[in-house]
């Protein structure tokens, strides 16, 4: 049997070396890590032990400690966690005993959890990602009822709501989402329908809200 992993690691850029910090106060997978605003990492829930957990902890340079924070409302695993311009961050999805399609934000001023409206699909293995206007553009993700997913929807931090957004077109899941630094979203790869490892890649314009596909054949290299 695996033994449960809380150990964790910091890689220094400078040396290329990799030192051991402090340990996690719960062992998980399947959790999210994300740098605050105060330069603190906030971990979120995973998978221990065959089921999902509502924990958080917070890791502070500073000291190389984690300390335990507010457990979030719902457990999760392979969920999406994205750091507001405010500096909140916004939970969304996940698995709970099926794909919830509940959101949450964490303060971390007070250290404590709401819930936020609810997204207009279930899904997990999702990505999140802060758009150049603030809003947040969730892709794809999976629903153990239909499959992969090709639907996307934005979070308006100054409203709370969640709204429909233009469907990709190819469902993925375990994808990956980048903003570029002229605002567009390239999104790619992942498990698309039929649950083959997919090779598609396509482009979200937040000024149109359209997608648009990647040519596979542009820029392959010469026989």
């Amino acid at each position: 049997m695996t033994p449960d992993m809380n150990n964790t690691e910091l890689y220094d850029p400078a040396t290329g070396i990799w030192t051991t910090t402090g340990d996690l106060h719960v062992s998980q997978l399947g959790h999210t890590a994300s740098v605050l605003l105060n330069g603190k990492v906030l971990i979120t829930g995973g998978l221990r032990h065959h089921h999902e957990t509502n924990t958080a902890e917070l890791y502070d340079p500073s000291t190389e400690t984690w300390t335990l924070t507010a457990n979030m409302s719902h457990g999760r695993y392979y969920h999406a966690a994205t750091v507001l311009t405010n500096g909140q961050v916004l939970v969304t999805g996940g698995d709970d005993a099926g794909p919830p399609n509940t959101a949450e934000l964490y303060d971390p001023s007070t250290e404590t959890w709401r819930m936020t409206g609810r997204m207009n699909y279930e899904r997990v293995s999702h990505t999140a990602s802060l758009l150049t206007n603030g809003k947040v553009l969730v892709t794809g993700g999976e629903d153990a009822r239909v499959g992969p997913l090709n639907t996307s929807e934005l979070y308006d931090p100054s409203t709370n709501m969640w709204t429909t957004d233009s469907s990709m077109h190819f469902g993925r899941f375990f994808h990956t989402a980048s903003v570029l630094i002229n605002g567009n979203v390239l999104v790619a790869g992942g498990v698309s329908d039929e649950y083959h490892i997919a090779n598609t890649a396509e482009f979200y314009n937040p000024s149109t809200e359209n997608y648009m596909p990647i040519d596979k054949t542009k820029n392959l290299p010469s026989s």
